[in-house]
């Protein structure tokens, strides 16, 4: 279906395809185990010498329907759903990497990943060097080691907005025998599809805009099937050997182009369970029906917005790539030509307190710890996310003091400026 169709019928019709009499909307199969009719039908799934399915841990249909939507899009050959965008970037990693491994990241991520990253893997002994996406290609070059396996941005980073060179990127990574993963949660495929710039893996916080409504935490990860993992076999021994666990079976083998997603199923969701509900990915699917018509009128709104920001008098700097003149404006116009996010930060003039000040004086935008959804949030990461560094500590992660994070939703945007202006002079 991919080859045939573009994104916006993609997100009406992928994934779920009926037969004669079936229900026309894709069915939650509500159900944690499924029926055989002997004893080796079953034992030739657990064998994964059959696909199919007997426990929703492993696979569920509803699940797998709306993860070859989420494929399609992106442009791969396969997804694999799991219980939050954070359990999408652990098994990213986790799935090529064990411990005494390395990986470099982008030092401009969400500070949840940061956190996973640097602290949580470190404690299961793979390694990651943060490196500043700007850099040169010979600076990033230099954080790569031997042990090395994949190296890690954000097409557009959270909170910072910093929109990633995926080119560059992928040309670094794939100078050093290992794969590039992208998590494309702001732009989503609708506005930007990593696959065609030279990414290999394509994470989701499928929370955010997919979902669109905030109803349901969940995560995604999607291989382009690009990757030759045979090609650097040496340092990818859990795809390209044989599985105990598995009767002696090598995923690149077995599988070939599905080898990352299927054992990623195979060995890390049976292991570790972080599965999306089929109810929750019941709703997840209901979201992606209207993406293509969502993320035109986020993005219209946010321009909109920026641009009343920043001829505003009371406010310091506003940062999004759809401003002419802001940093990343030329690399947002190669890579997501058609708009990027909702997303816009600013500050004030007067700094922390007066962006409190503001926050609390806003009304018809909420404050949560949430983005990317229908309605207009707001957020200010040094006293909620980010409360526990300093001010020193908040600059070296690149979220100012005074940072404001603004989602615009899909409202009239004349109402969200009213209601930015009267809290600017409240």
């Amino acid at each position: 279906m991919a080859k045939q169709f573009k994104p916006e019928t993609l997100c009406v019709q992928a994934g779920w395809t009926p037969k004669k009499g079936e229900p026309r909307v894709l069915p939650i199969y509500q159900s944690t185990t499924f029926k055989y009719d002997t004893s080796e039908q079953m034992a030739r799934l657990f064998d994964l010498e059959d696909s199919g399915y007997f426990y929703t841990r492993l696979q569920n249909p509803t699940n797998d329907a709306v993860a070859a939507k989420i494929a399609a899009l992106e442009g791969g050959v396969a997804a694999i759903l799991t219980s939050s965008g954070q359990a999408a970037n652990f098994y990213a990693i986790f799935n090529i990497c064990q411990a005494g491994d390395h990986f470099v990241c982008s030092s401009t991520i969400y500070g949840g990943t940061f956190n996973l990253f640097g602290v949580t893997l470190k404690k299961l002994g793979i390694d990651v060097t943060f490196v500043n996406p700007d850099a040169s290609e010979e600076e990033i070059s230099a954080a790569f080691r031997p042990n090395t396996k994949a190296l890690f941005g954000e097409t557009i980073s959270n909170p910072t907005l910093e929109v990633l060179d995926i080119e560059k990127f992928a040309r670094i990574a794939h100078s050093h025998g290992v794969p590039l993963i992208v998590d494309n949660t702001f732009p989503t495929p609708i506005n930007c599809r990593p696959f065609e710039w030279g990414a290999d893996i394509v994470v989701h916080s499928t929370t955010k805009y997919m979902d669109g409504h905030a109803t349901s935490v969940g995560g995604a990860i999607v291989d382009s099937g690009n990757f030759d993992w045979d090609a650097h076999a040496d340092k990818f021994p859990g795809l390209c050997t044989p599985d105990e666990s598995y009767h002696g079976l090598t995923y690149t083998k077995a599988f070939g182009k599905m080898a990352y997603i299927t054992k990623a199923t195979a060995q890390l969701m049976r292991d570790l369970g972080s599965i999306q509900s089929p109810q929750n990915a019941f709703l997840l699917n209901l979201g992606l029906e209207t993406l293509h018509l969502r993320m035109p009128q986020h993005c219209k709104n946010a321009q909109t917005v920026a641009e009343y920001l920043a001829q505003n008098a009371k406010v310091a700097w506003v940062n999004y790539c759809g401003l002419p003149g802001d940093k990343y404006y030329e690399q947002a116009q190669k890579y997501m030509p058609n708009g990027s996010c909702g997303v816009v930060t600013f500050g004030l003039k007067g700094g922390r307190e007066e962006s409190i000040k503001f926050m609390d004086s806003l009304k018809l935008a909420a404050i949560v710890t949430h983005v990317a959804d229908a309605r207009t949030c707001v957020l200010h990461p040094a006293s909620h996310t980010h409360r526990q560094l300093t001010d020193e500590q908040l600059m070296e992660a690149g979220v100012r003091p005074d940072l404001i994070r603004f989602s615009v939703g899909i409202e009239n945007a004349e109402d969200i400026i009213a209601d930015i202006e009267q809290a600017l002079n409240a």
